[in-house]
């Protein structure tokens, strides 16, 4: 599993945009910036779009006023399904969603989820990291079924006051 020190693996993710779905390279991404990136065993599910994006996108301005250059939303869903929750959630003007179709990001990160047995194939542990030029430098991942140390308050208690 990745941990604090590590570099985030450079992989190539998608992200819906309104000209279609567009590549985005992780380490062009985040480098030379100061990034929040949290994962969600998927788009549309529960507490996912009931309170781990609202909480990002309720506090996204204070997570800039932070420093926070990027806020981005990682889940294994594809891109369209991701460009579709984000148009419902209207948050593609501030957080960038990306898609990891098939998981391959989150299986370099260490940080898979199996839910096979409830339908819902490999997916992402529900967690969230603060990056610095791509370099981990937070990460909080939920225990099962847990929301605690990945909200949005939690990753502001972690960035350093403005």
């Amino acid at each position: 599993m990745i941990k604090v020190g590590d570099k985030l693996p450079t992989m190539k993710l998608m992200k819906p945009t309104p000209d279609g779905p567009q590549e985005v390279d992780t380490g062009t991404l985040f480098a030379g910036k100061t990034a929040v990136l949290f994962a969600v065993p998927g788009a549309f599910t529960p507490t996912c779009s009931a309170r781990h994006l609202p909480g990002f996108l309720e506090h996204y301005d204070a997570l800039r006023a932070r420093g926070v250059d990027e806020v981005a939303c990682l889940a294994v869903n594809d891109v369209f399904v991701m460009g579709a929750w984000a148009a419902s959630q209207s948050g593609g003007d501030k957080i960038t969603f990306l898609a990891d179709g098939s998981g391959l990001f989150t299986r370099a990160l260490g940080l898979e989820l199996d839910l096979t047995a409830r339908g819902l194939g490999v997916r992402s542990q529900r967690f969230a990291l603060i990056a610095k030029d791509g370099v981990v430098a937070h990460l909080a991942v939920e225990q099962a079924g847990g929301f605690d140390v990945s909200r949005a308050e939690a990753i502001l208690e972690a960035l350093p006051p403005s």
